[in-house]
């Protein structure tokens, strides 16, 4: 495991890699909505900054494949 300083600064928190990897098509992220990006993200260790078609777009080029696009 990954050991990192949690963010609020009140701690350590530990990052592990979930063990599959998301598949969801391009509509799948282009219709999901944003508290649900964001569990996504979080759980990949990403950021979750920015606005909503920020995330997606994001999301969309760290998880989808080529041949998924």
């Amino acid at each position: 495991m990954e050991r990192k300083k949690d963010s609020r600064g009140d701690g350590d928190s530990f990052f592990q890699m979930p063990l599959h990897y998301p598949r969801f098509t391009r509509k799948d992220y282009q219709n999901m909505p944003e508290w649900q990006l964001d569990t996504l993200l979080r759980q990949y260790g990403l950021s979750t900054h920015g606005d909503l078609a920020y995330k997606r777009d994001f999301a969309m080029g760290a998880f989808l494949w080529p041949l998924n696009n």
